[in-house]
């Protein structure tokens, strides 16, 4: 089943689906259990959100015996990406490289968010490698 762009943001528009999202991204599959434990919620509070995220096509799970790991759908990421880009503010076009003439302050101070976020997603990507060199992933 595949939402229209406006009812997958309806989707992440609660902060504990996003929280999983991101959860998963940073540190693989897990199951629900674990993803509770690393939220402070419970279990059946996690099953609920995993529901909607399924439904919505943005997380996908596979059972291995009594253990159903969830994982994130990569292309449905991609996909709310480019809606993303599609709306961006900042000038890139979806491009991720930023129009040649000077920015408005609005969009500068949307491009200094940005680049923070960006170097937190590097910094977390980083410490995933390092895990999994390490072998804990």
């Amino acid at each position: 089943m595949k939402l229209e762009p406006s009812e997958i943001f309806k989707v992440l528009s609660v902060e504990t689906r996003v929280k999983i999202i991101e959860l998963l991204k940073s540190i693989g599959p897990m199951g629900a259990k674990d993803i509770a434990a690393n939220l402070g919620i419970t279990t059946a509070a996690v099953s609920q959100h995993l529901k909607v995220l399924k439904q919505a096509g943005l997380v996908r799970s596979e059972r291995k015996g009594y253990w159903i790991p969830y994982s994130i759908d990569e292309k449905a990421m991609e996909n709310c990406r480019g809606i993303l880009d599609e709306v961006c503010t900042c000038g890139c076009q979806g491009t991720g490289r930023f129009r040649e003439s000077e920015p408005e302050r609005s969009n500068l101070d949307s491009l200094k968010k940005y680049a923070e976020e960006l170097r937190n997603e590097l910094a977390t990507v980083r410490q995933r490698i390092k895990e999994l060199a390490a072998g804990k992933g």
